[in-house]
């Protein structure tokens, strides 16, 4: 069973809470809190994303910098920023925009779209916040001369790369039976246990290794791999050394440097749930109790352009 990780709190009432599950582990990878349904695999959504990099540079890929590595992990807010490293991407290795097989889309960033719109420019597939990891799974098609028309079949030979590279970090999965994730690339599943024992991995491989590539470029570039105002580039920056990846779905893994790491779940899928949560428990976990980290553990409720309550995890839950 899942159980209340956070509530939301206006005018001194509890008006509603979101229940989920937690799994965190400790440096030698015992379980030091775990709440909820921590063993039943999920789809982790874009909290794959750091292994699925992994996979690529595994087979290939060579990002000439840190910031192409992170813009391939990342569910990008379309900025201008993102959207240029994608398009360089793709013309590094002769590819341009048609090649991209993620659907079109407007930039998530309401500045960004509100600048598409008023100019009268239609959605593109590099505004859709996947177009980075697409454009390094076709680099990777071009470094291993794999038929890059087809990257987004499961039969594929870079999508079973990417299977065994998330099996091989993550552990020991019984059910991989594979799901379509929004950008319309297979999604592995993984029990949140899975899934922190995996960002553990990343954060603790030894230098040189593609594992600490893609943990040290996330870490390097939080704002490249999320966006302005976005979860992950608001937590990593107040709490130096993690890396954090949130996912659709009310998902969120992360690892800090000695290789303590955690994943969880909403249940219902609400993202404002996920900013206190991870707030709180890095809190705990001795990231610090920061101004900054603070006011992230306890977002406003706003009533009339005034704080009336507060969305915080749940006193006590770990």
């Amino acid at each position: 069973m899942s159980v209340e990780l956070v509530e939301v709190v206006r005018s001194g009432f509890r008006e509603c809470v979101h229940r989920g599950s937690l799994i965190v582990l400790d440096p030698r990878g015992e379980v030091l809190i775990s709440l909820g349904e921590v063993h039943t695999p999920i789809y982790p959504r874009s909290s794959n994303k750091p292994l699925q990099a992994t996979a690529l540079l595994r087979q290939g890929f060579v990002p000439r910098t840190t910031a192409e590595l992170a813009i391939a992990t990342a569910s990008h807010e379309g900025e201008s920023e993102h959207v240029e490293l994608v398009e360089d991407l793709l013309d590094e290795y002769g590819f341009d925009e048609t090649d991209l097989q993620c659907p079109p889309d407007l930039p998530g960033n309401e500045l960004a779209r509100a600048e598409v719109l008023a100019s009268g420019r239609p959605p593109r597939t590099v505004y859709m916040n996947c177009s980075g990891k697409h454009a390094a799974m076709l680099a990777a098609c071009a470094a291993s001369d794999w038929d890059p028309r087809s990257y987004l079949d499961p039969a594929h030979p870079l999508q079973e790369a990417v299977v065994d590279t998330v099996l091989d970090l993550a552990g020991d999965v019984e059910d991989t039976e594979l799901g379509i994730d929004g950008c319309g690339l297979p999604i592995v599943p993984l029990p949140l246990f899975n899934l922190a024992t995996a960002y553990a991995r990343l954060v603790t491989a030894a230098p040189d290794t593609p594992e600490r590539a893609v943990a040290d470029a996330l870490r390097a570039h939080p704002f490249l791999i999320s966006g302005t105002g976005k979860d992950d580039v608001r937590l990593m920056t107040a709490v130096p050394g993690l890396m954090c990846k949130a996912g659709a779905d009310g998902i969120h893994a992360g690892a800090l440097p000695d290789g303590t790491a955690f994943a969880f779940k909403i249940d219902d899928g609400h993202e404002r749930a996920r900013l206190p949560l991870t707030a709180a428990l890095l809190h705990r976990l001795g990231g610090g109790w920061s101004e900054e980290l603070a006011t992230l553990a306890s977002p406003p409720v706003l009533g009339g352009g005034m704080r009336v309550g507060t969305v915080r995890a749940i006193p006590g839950v770990f």
